[in-house]
């Protein structure tokens, strides 16, 4: 087998390899010797058929086989003996495409090395650690959170309008076409207006009823509703409002607190100053860890490879517009073109990737 070099510019490696007819057929000759003892064919007992005869019958299924195990073996001999490792799967090509049996094989197959990382001196390195106590304006705060979620409601005096954030209770039938329709109709049910729990356009009307009021809710369903037969389609929804209540948020006390599963008040400013805390520690960490990447992106510039960087420029420009269009889904659009800024962006990745890959290795992280 012979390799020779024909490209070596940066990261950029490509290589010419020719493995020889008599190579090929060696080794198929050995697959043949070592599967004769299990062969039988019409006219001879098992393991006595002749090689030229087994050659005839099996040898070309063989020889594509053989030639893809060889140039396996010999590209990654050639990754082993080098030192090198491939930033991604090398482009194999065979330049003789009027191979024919008794041929050499010719090989062209090209790839990015991955670079060398240089020694890094952590010691320049200087990281602030924030540590941050939840304060009693911070724990009252969630409290009053906490309070509003465990809110009731009770009935205002007769002739009040209904305000957006206040509940009413309602009897409703809904229907298409004249038509009423399966889980369209309800009693006494209550609804928070502006909670947005009933289809757009419902609770918006409902805001200035009062207890007694009838009123018809003229709505359309959206397109891609759950139930088929209704998506898209035009409704009335006839409201007949039996109460209007305003919030009453609970009150901070002991009571509150064992609703939360505190033994009492101070049990429970105790578990949210801990949950405080720990989410304070948490953004104090991306910080820290923000300030950490920045000072080794600073610190260390080595070459990259090319393909890893318009891979991943790729990937950072569909996932931003994506973000923008999240009506698409997939690739129903056209090709989305990486700008500057998403190479540069992609640049940083790689470089603080294999960086990091590279740290974890000499540390024997696992």
């Amino acid at each position: 087998m012979q390799v020779t070099e024909t490209l070596n510019e940066g990261l950029k490696r490509g290589y010419a390899m020719v493995i020889t007819a008599d190579e090929l057929n060696s080794k198929v000759d050995e697959k043949l010797k070592e599967a004769q003892p299990e062969i039988s064919l019409k006219g001879f007992r098992k393991g006595k058929v002749p090689m030229p005869m087994l050659k005839k019958q099996f040898g070309k299924n063989l020889m594509g086989e053989v030639m893809q195990e060889t140039i396996d073996g010999a590209i990654n001999s050639h990754f082993s003996d080098a030192g090198v490792r491939p930033a991604m799967q090398p482009n194999v090509q065979m330049t003789n495409q009027d191979w024919k049996e008794g041929d050499d094989v010719h090989i062209e197959f090209t790839y990015e090395a991955l670079p060398e990382i240089p020694e890094v001196d952590l010691s320049k390195i200087k990281l602030n650690k924030m540590v941050v106590k939840a304060d009693d304006a911070a724990v009252q705060e969630a409290l009053a959170n906490l309070a509003s979620t465990a809110q009731s409601f009770k009935s205002r005096r007769k002739g009040s309008k209904a305000r957006d954030g206040e509940q009413v209770v309602i009897d409703f039938v809904g229907k298409v076409d004249g038509e009423a329709f399966e889980g369209g109709s309800a009693e006494d049910y209550p609804l928070v207006l502006g909670s947005n729990s009933f289809i757009p356009g419902f609770e918006d009307q409902l805001v200035g009823v009062k207890a007694g009021d009838e009123k018809d809710v003229n709505v359309t369903f959206p397109a891609e509703y759950g139930a088929a037969n209704l998506a898209g389609k035009d409704a009335v929804f006839t409201c007949t409002v039996k109460d209007v209540k305003e919030p009453v948020a609970a009150e901070i006390d002991d009571e509150l607190a064992t609703r939360f599963g505190a033994e009492n008040l101070d049990g429970l400013k105790a578990q949210i100053a801990e949950r405080l805390e720990a989410e304070y520690a948490g953004a104090a960490r991306a910080v820290q860890k923000r300030e950490l990447l920045d000072a080794l992106d600073k610190l260390v510039k080595f070459d990259l490879p090319p393909t890893l960087v318009d891979t991943e420029a790729k990937q950072i420009a569909h996932q931003l517009w994506h973000e923008e269009n999240p009506d698409h889904h997939g690739h129903d659009h056209d090709v989305i073109e990486p700008t500057a800024e998403h190479t540069s962006l992609a640049e940083r990745r790689v470089r603080l990737g294999l960086l990091l890959a590279d740290l974890g290795q000499k540390a024997e992280v696992e």
